[in-house]
């Protein structure tokens, strides 16, 4: 029944995206067309018969191919018809555009102009004649040059009409020349040489790549007749084609020159229908997933893509060619391992998605900053090395440039690496092939690197040949230059090796430290041409020069001395079982995890502090799970204010003890009991061992209702911290990732709308379901995914299940699925306060009650959902677009002050952790309505003055867990009298210096919206009270939109 109805729902959507991409095959649209059409015929018919044609209509393209007896007198063509997807009706949006195959007339050519470019030269040199004839018609809009797959040396024409479709927006003509019968296609047997400088040794070499290129347009027009034969009345195929583009589309690696396009989606189709492999009977899906299945096949490309006919007699030599003609001459062995990799790998979420994959397939944007782990760009602009050696032989200098790019990274990286991509989409935007062919190296080159493992790719040593194998050590001496050295290893062997020094919070840098030293070796490219996607955003996390997660090892080290303390107290009525660190510090996913402070030391005598010791410590909640001995009495209370009393109390107790014990500082408030040992503060919380027992039972609802809020969130935070502790140590990416995007979300002032908890389990949706991607490798990978996460899931309609350690059977599926449904009743009757509007469900957390139940609303996740959209946009630009602009990179942290109606500047120097500011905040819009003085109170380092004394009375100057920015908008949240129902409060809790307000609230009650409406009829003196609120610790309040008001 879930399959048929999966079935069901895959269909439905397919008929819907269908709907989308298919063009309206309408009669504007079709009178448009002809319209065009018309005005083509026309304009070629005004070109003067046996009009001389020369070299000089575009010299410079003719001399840069090394053409030679290109003139000659202009013919009109023997023909022009439609071809392409259109001739067959298979154009899919937004592509739209319609090929017509100009047939280029015999008289224009010689029989020999297959030698040495000539045929490319006259082609283009024809179609130049009938662009400047084109560019006269009223009808047409402009003509401008283009390519045919990328191929410099084989130019065709872009018409674009005058008039205008909206169904059809972008809409032009491609005049493609066609040379059907021109040559003998003996003397273009693949191996023939037929560029004559094409020597090696004083040998001609063969030219398959040129003789292809010819062949490519002598079989272009039968081949599409016989394509058309096939797709003519039947639907489903027409159907599958379109849905494959859009696949194909949409991963963008193998929708290039080198691999797959249309064309040759539509050869396999045909061949697959000719051999009966796909009958008429089938649905557009299942068609769909032969095809992806036959190309996922390895036998399937062995010899190459060739079309195979019903009609066996054929007729024309062309006709028998097209069975010979290998039709993806263009694709690379690289390209053609990517392609199976793809299918492969749709196919495999075809099998374990749910709906089908189609999300998966269709919808998701495979492109190479989402896929490949890192990005480089090389910017040849200028560079005259790529074509020194010509820029047409056998093969395009371009090409020939990437292959040489690919088998040097391939080397250099060797088993780091599962694949080395590497894609120059060549032509220029705008392309002016009169002007020859240096413009074509402007575009930068683009590689994606996928990691074949991190272990492999963090290693610090590369371990060459034995030095008495002398051949194998010369080419690995010849490789890697200076920096090869001989090394004898712990295992006693000698080995020639290279090392790559990095801290270890640093090894991410690895890969690309050998990728630029083997690039400017190689290439002799200069640095400066290098980007190398990896550390442009590690500027959000560092702290100086240094990651403080390297100080994560002392952290552990001082958990584990506390934990073993605990555990060995015998002085009060209560048995530490287990200690269990709860804080984000100890799973590796804090941004900013906490340094060792000086003070928060057990040692007795002087302490060495530095110029800027801070004034301020971060405490770090560690849970203990206890058994008590007044169990077995009954006296235990059962009111929860009095456990947590109780609690407290023996929390005072072990603060106590550990004191006595071993002199270890603590410090208690009337709810915390704080730890100070080996440079770290922790914050114990008890584990009431009765609430465990409760919450795992599934029936006595009236004892349940009695556990503790405390004992339920303690238990929420206990099961989390230990799934993403073990999720952390499968995937050591995952803790870089999360912290990015807990910074991006707190930067944006989304701190009081999405908890850490909620972040770090977004994230681990990626590791954990990663298709149709592979598991991310690098943390800019993983944190565009994140941001593509947020804003294009379907948070209304779908639950996101987040199952670390496979712990949901079917059972639990299907109460997530009940408890989900059950949640979205209210949004037939109100789409806006639908709650949780975020569902996020785990094996502890099967109602998303933990981290998402009242936060964000639906208005704040859309908000959220918007930006992260902007980011993801502006992060993709980024890494395939030339910038290497700083700016550009923080920009992704900035957030826009003016997108909110008031904004609070608090005073920077009284903020606990200054240095985690990343920008400060300027305004230069609104109105300034009030203006604070920085308190004298506080100063988050300690002064000269207060560094004097022995070391109790420093200790006692340290202050633990404050922070200013929670007191402000906590005070601001608990006023009921001035600034209930008025305004939503977003800030930056990890340490930004403004907090944004909106008007109104999230409330639905008429009431509350009455009363906001009453209350923010004066708004200046509303915002000088919220300064006032703040004072010493609010530095301005600007007033940027005044609100509405009702009437």
């Amino acid at each position: 029944m879930a399959s048929d109805a999966a079935m069901d729902s895959t269909e439905l959507k397919t008929k819907e995206l269908l709907k989308e991409v298919q063009i309206d095959y309408s009669p504007s649209f079709t009178n448009l067309l002809n319209d065009v059409v018309l005005a083509i015929k026309q304009s070629i018919d005004t070109i003067p018969l046996d009009l001389q044609v020369t070299a000089d209509l575009a010299p410079r393209f003719v001399k840069d191919i090394g053409a030679d007896k290109v003139d000659f007198k202009f013919k009109k063509p023997i023909s022009i018809q439609f071809g392409g997807s259109y001739s067959i009706r298979c154009v899919a949006k937004p592509d739209v555009n319609v090929d017509l195959f100009v047939r280029l007339p015999k008289e224009c050519f010689h029989e020999k102009d297959y030698l040495n470019h000539r045929y490319h030269a006259k082609r283009c040199l024809y179609l130049s004649v009938i662009k400047k004839y084109l560019t006269s018609s009223p009808l047409i809009h402009k003509v401008e040059w283009s390519t045919l797959q990328n191929e410099a040396r084989k130019p065709v024409l872009i018409v674009h009409p005058a008039a205008k479709l909206v169904e059809a927006p972008g809409f032009f003509v491609r005049l493609i020349p066609t040379a059907t019968s021109l040559f003998s296609i003996s003397k273009l047997n693949l191996e023939r040489n037929n560029v004559r400088a094409m020597v090696h040794g004083g040998i001609p070499q063969p030219t398959p790549k040129y003789n292809s290129s010819i062949l490519e347009d002598m079989v272009m027009e039968d081949t599409a007749e016989s394509i058309k034969k096939v797709f003519l009345g039947w639907k489903e195929l027409g159907e599958a084609l379109i849905l494959l583009k859009v696949w194909a589309r949409q991963r963008a690696s193998i929708y290039a020159h080198d691999c797959l396009n249309g064309f040759l989606l539509s050869v396999i189709l045909s061949n697959l229908a000719n051999e009966k492999q796909v009958n008429n009977s089938m649905k557009a899906m299942q068609i769909v997933r032969v095809t992806l299945s036959s190309i996922a096949t390895p036998g399937f490309w062995t010899r190459g893509l060739y079309l195979k006919t019903k009609d066996k007699s054929a007729t024309s030599k062309e006709e028998k060619m097209q069975s010979t003609f290998n039709l993806a001459f263009r694709m690379t062995r690289v390209g053609c391992i990517l392609l199976q990799d793809e299918a492969t790998s749709t196919l495999r979420c075809i099998e374990k998605c749910r709906d089908g994959a189609f999300e998966e397939i269709f919808m998701t944007k495979v492109d190479f900053p989402s896929k490949y782990d890192h990005c480089i760009r090389l910017n040849f602009k200028g560079n005259s090395e790529v074509y020194a050696s010509g820029f047409c032989l056998d093969d395009e200098c371009w090409r020939l440039y990437e292959q040489k790019v690919h088998n040097v990274l391939t080397e250099g990286l060797s088993d780091r690496v599962k694949l080395v991509r590497v894609i120059w989409r060549n032509t220029p935007s705008e392309c002016f092939i009169e002007n020859g062919l240096s413009a074509f190296s402007s575009e930068p080159l683009l590689i994606g690197i996928s990691i074949n493992s991190l272990e492999k790719a963090f290693r610090v040593v590369d371990i060459g040949p034995n030095p008495e194998n002398k051949d194998e050590a010369l080419k690995f001496r010849k490789f890697w230059g200076e920096i090869a050295e001989l090394r004898r290893f712990k295992d006693g062997r000698i080995a020639e090796s290279v090392v790559w020094k990095s801290e270890q919070w640093e090894r991410h840098l690895i890969i690309k430290t050998i990728a630029e030293y083997v690039l400017i070796r190689h290439l002799s490219l200069p640095k400066e041409n290098i980007t190398h996607i990896v550390d442009q955003l590690d500027f959000s996390l560092v702290h100086g020069a240094t990651d403080p997660i390297s100080y994560s090892l002392s952290l552990l080290e001082a958990f584990e001395d506390l934990s073993k303390r605990l555990r060995a107290i015998e002085d009060i009525p209560l048995k530490v079982s287990t200690v269990q660190p709860l804080d984000s510090a100890f799973r590796f996913t804090s941004v900013y995890p906490p340094e060792p402070h000086p003070l928060a030391n057990e040692k007795a005598g002087r302490l060495r502090l530095s110029r800027f010791t801070p004034s301020c410590i971060q405490p770090l909640e560690v849970m203990i799970q206890a058994r008590f001995f007044l169990e077995g009495s009954g006296n235990w209370p059962m009111d929860e204010a009095a456990i947590e009393k109780t609690k407290c109390a023996f929390l005072l107790k072990i603060g106590q003890s550990l004191e006595n014990n071993w002199g270890i500082m603590c410090t208690a408030t009337e709810d915390n009991v704080d730890v100070l040992m080996s440079g770290y503060g922790f914050r114990l919380k008890i584990w009431h061992e009765r609430g465990l027992h409760l919450l795992g039972r599934e029936t006595g609802n009236d004892q349940v209702k009695r556990v503790s809020s405390v004992d339920k969130e303690l238990f929420f935070r206990s099961q989390h911290s230990s799934m993403i502790n073990g999720l952390q140590s499968r995937y050591p990416v995952y803790g870089p990732v999360a912290r990015l995007a807990k910074r991006w979300v707190a930067s944006h002032l989304f701190s009081p709308c999405l908890v850490e908890e909620a972040i770090e389990l977004l994230v681990a949706h990626l590791f954990l379901k990663p298709s149709p991607y592979d598991v991310p490798c690098s943390r800019i990978t993983g944190f565009l995914r994140f941001l593509r996460l947020l804003s294009e899931y379907d948070w209304t309609f779908s639950p996101l299940v987040v199952d670390i350690n496979n712990d949901l059977a079917s059972n639990g599926e299907k109460e997530i699925t009940e408890n989900f449904m059950l949640s979205r009743k209210a949004y037939e009757e109100n789409a806006q306060h639908v709650e949780p509007a975020m569902f996020l469900a785990t094996a502890y957390d099967r109602s998303s009650e933990a981290w998402t139940r009242s936060s964000p609303s639906s208005s704040e996740l859309r908000r959220l959902a918007a930006y992260a959209r902007s980011s993801a946009n502006l992060l993709t630009k980024l890494i395939v677009e030339d910038h290497t602009d700083s700016y550009r990179w923080e920009c992704l942290f900035r957030t826009p002050l003016n997108n909110f109606d008031a904004l609070v500047l608090l005073h920077r120097e009284k903020l606990p952790y200054p240095h985690r500011l990343l920008f400060p905040s300027e305004l230069r819009q609104g109105i300034r309505v009030a203006r604070g003085n920085p308190s004298k109170l506080f100063r988050p380092f300690l002064l000269p003055g207060d560094l004097k004394g022995n070391s109790k009375e420093l200790r006692n100057k340290l202050l633990v867990d404050f922070d200013p920015l929670k007191c402000f908008v906590g005070d601001l949240e608990a006023s009921t009298i001035e600034f209930s129902n008025t305004f939503k409060i977003w800030y930056d809790a990890l340490g930004g210096d403004a907090v944004g307000l909106t008007w109104g609230t999230n409330s639905s009650k008429k009431r509350g919206r009455e009363e906001a409406s009453k209350e923010v009829k004066n708004p200046t003196k509303l915002l000088q009270a919220v300064s006032e609120a703040g004072k010493g610790f609010v530095r301005s309040v600007y007033l940027l939109k005044a609100p509405r008001q009702t009437s």
